[in-house]
């Protein structure tokens, strides 16, 4: 028997694609899986109330994509809600690395009502801002410069551009403004990085950017993240690595360095975009990072180390 499940729908999620699945979804519970409660919140706020309040749930199964999963993210976090995950937005890479990725939403719902939980890392940001210390948590990705820009300019795509044409369409419009900035990397105390770069991302996945392979190593189960430098890049340069990206073989260049860690710290001469599963996290010139692991609960469709593909 399946455990109580509130079913929240991101509306705009693929540029409204999981909206116009709700009759669908509806007619699909109420066949299946009629004890589930299906909502489709107006927004944000609106979706943590629905996870917070309903004390019955043990599961929330998110209709959306990464940047749905770190919208109630926090809320997952503080009621121990098991997460169930149906893929249907523009990136999906906590989607592809838990064995989602390519299920029809029929499987996949039927997969998150009644799978059982596995524990997975979280990452958390943790940045100094006006107001003091903040705490942010993540589960895909925390990119920091160069992505981070490619990242928020994919949220301001034309909503007909969806997954990975999106990223190439903000990738290439953000090489017009390519800056690099001195930074310095340190990973559980040790250095790795003191020089120029153009971004210092970390990842949980193996893939962010809708499945570019940025660490094909990564696992989120494993209580360690994976910072990934880039250092003196051109935008000639970045640009001729970006094929290299997407297919993993860039790791083989020797200006761009991973490392698995337990905490990070970057400090770096200019302010840099954040962005937390693709979601905007400020801008700041020192940060840390910290692996919370097992912190979350979702339904995989697969075990981790079966996990490595990023299709």
């Amino acid at each position: 028997m399946s455990e109580a499940a509130l079913v929240l729908v991101n509306p705009a999620a693929a540029g409204g694609r999981a909206a116009a699945l709700v009759p669908a979804l509806r007619g699909w519970l109420a066949a299946h899986a009629p004890q589930a409660r299906l909502e489709v919140p107006a927004d944000a706020p609106a979706a943590r109330a629905l996870a917070a309040g309903w004390a019955a749930a043990t599961r929330c199964i998110l209709i959306g994509g990464d940047g749905t999963v770190h919208q109630l993210l926090p809320v997952l976090l503080q009621r121990g809600l098991a997460m169930g995950l149906v893929p249907v937005g523009s990136g999906n890479d906590t989607a592809r690395a838990l064995g989602l990725q390519g299920l029809s939403w029929q499987e996949a719902l039927g997969h998150a009502l009644v799978a059982p939980a596995q524990p997975i890392d979280v990452g958390e940001l943790h940045v100094e801002t006006g107001a003091g210390p903040v705490a942010r948590p993540f589960v895909s990705s925390l990119a920091a410069g160069f992505d981070a820009g490619v990242g928020l300019r994919a949220l301001a795509g034309p909503a007909w551009l969806r997954g990975l044409p999106r990223y190439l369409w903000a990738t290439f419009g953000e090489l017009a403004a390519l800056q690099r900035s001195r930074i310095r990397v340190q990973c559980d105390g040790q250095l790795l990085h003191d020089d120029e770069a153009i971004f210092a991302s970390v990842l949980n996945t193996p893939s962010y950017g809708s499945g570019m392979p940025a660490v094909p190593q990564a696992r989120m189960d494993d209580a360690r993240l994976d910072v990934l430098v880039a250092g003196r890049f051109s935008r000639l340069g970045a640009l001729g690595m970006l094929p290299r990206l997407l297919t993993g073989t860039h790791l083989g260049d020797a200006r761009i360095r991973t490392q698995p860690f337990s905490v990070l710290r970057v400090a770096s001469d200019e302010p840099w975009a954040l962005a937390a599963d693709g979601e905007p996290a400020g801008h700041a010139r020192t940060w840390e990072v910290r692996v919370r692991p097992g912190a979350l609960r979702a339904m995989a469709a697969a075990p981790q180390r079966a996990r490595q593909s990023t299709e």
